[in-house]
């Protein structure tokens, strides 16, 4: 019995090193260093030197040891490496959205509405727009698939009287020439933007301009004015912190539906972790099991009239695009 625990705990060990071995050498290879060679030659030998050591020198618990001490050394290194708000970004993320707030009156600057020929040819356009708390009237979910029903990307919109709407979209805000990668996404590779949004524009880039196009489906959330107002002012209190202090993207942890959730857990405990938050592309069914949307149908045909992609390519780009493509999508009481 004490050989099968002893073989038990040094597999258990091997294991843990391997993968603290595996995560050491891509957070050196995506590291901050600015010569791709040197990086890879790093991260490379890291993970050969770990291997001799363990397979060569006799005394495994110094080498134990002098493993831990490098290890610590490197994350300290990497847990230094700090976001910045001044590199050379794509221009559908160059500039940040912030927000005037006096009173119940909130004025957000930089809304972003891009006018599109493709998804990479636009013309970049921002304004500003004042929104009175007073008047939140509605609170939607947006989730858009591109990969099967598992991930989604996840956005909330706002709604005042019926007419002002802003929408805000986590995303990675990428420098030029700079694709995605999720692995990348855990290891500082991308700042996170919250970008604030005309819907003609978030939505209809999806719909409209992506290749292929993606499935946009909008839901809308029985709303609780007190609830909503204190969710847009999370948003609100974020986009202004990031422009004074950048924020890593990180694929599992921070990313467009953890970070809702964490806004929402300020205010309510009602909302919890779940495996289907963390596959963001069952959300809305976590939203609708929750009964924060409407439970009067099921939830499979609550999900096909919520698919916009037909009233979005119908619309355009009328400017009363969002009160237009809520027609027929049914709302709690």
């Amino acid at each position: 019995m004490g050989k099968v625990l002893k073989t038990v705990l040094v597999l258990v060990i091997v294991i843990v090193i391997a993968c603290m071995t595996a995560w050491t050498s891509l957070a050196i290879y995506y590291s901050n260093l600015s010569s791709d060679d040197l990086r890879s030659a790093m991260a490379i030998g890291f993970a050969v030197f770990t291997a001799a050591a363990f397979l060569f020198i006799k005394k495994r618990l110094w080498t134990l040891i002098g493993y831990l001490i490098i290890f610590c050394l490197i994350v300290a290194w990497w847990l230094n490496i700090k976001p910045s708000n001044d590199r050379n970004w794509q221009p559908d993320v160059a500039v940040l959205p912030y927000a005037i707030i006096q009173d119940n009156i909130v004025t957000i600057h930089n809304i972003r509405n891009l006018s599109y020929r493709t998804e990479t040819d636009f013309d970049v356009q921002y304004y500003n727009k004042t929104f009175n708390l007073d008047t939140l009237d509605s609170v939607d979910l947006i989730a858009v698939y591109w990969m099967g029903d598992a991930i989604a990307h996840i956005m909330m919109s706002f709604g005042f009287q019926g007419k002002d709407f802003v929408a805000f979209s986590i995303e990675t805000r990428k420098e030029k020439g700079e694709g995605y990668s999720t692995i990348k996404g855990f290891f500082k590779q991308y700042e996170l933007i919250y970008i604030a949004g005309d819907e003609r524009d978030l939505i209809r880039v999806r719909t409209d301009y992506r290749t292929p196009q993606e499935d946009v489906y909008l839901y809308r959330i029985r709303f609780n004015r007190e609830r909503g107002q204190k969710l847009f002012m999370e948003y609100i209190e974020q986009i202004n912190a990031m422009k004074e202090k950048p924020v890593w993207y990180n694929t599992l942890s921070t990313n467009c539906t953890t970070n809702i959730v964490m806004h929402i857990k300020t205010f309510s405990e009602r909302i919890r972790y779940n495996w289907k938050i963390l596959l963001s592309g069952y959300t809305p069914l976590y939203a609708y099991e929750r009964g924060a949307l409407d439970t009067r149908i099921p939830f499979s045909e609550l999900r096909r009239r919520s698919h916009v992609n037909p009233k979005a390519h119908a619309i355009g780009n009328d400017i009363e695009f969002s009160r237009k493509i809520r027609d027929g999508i049914p709302r709690p009481e």
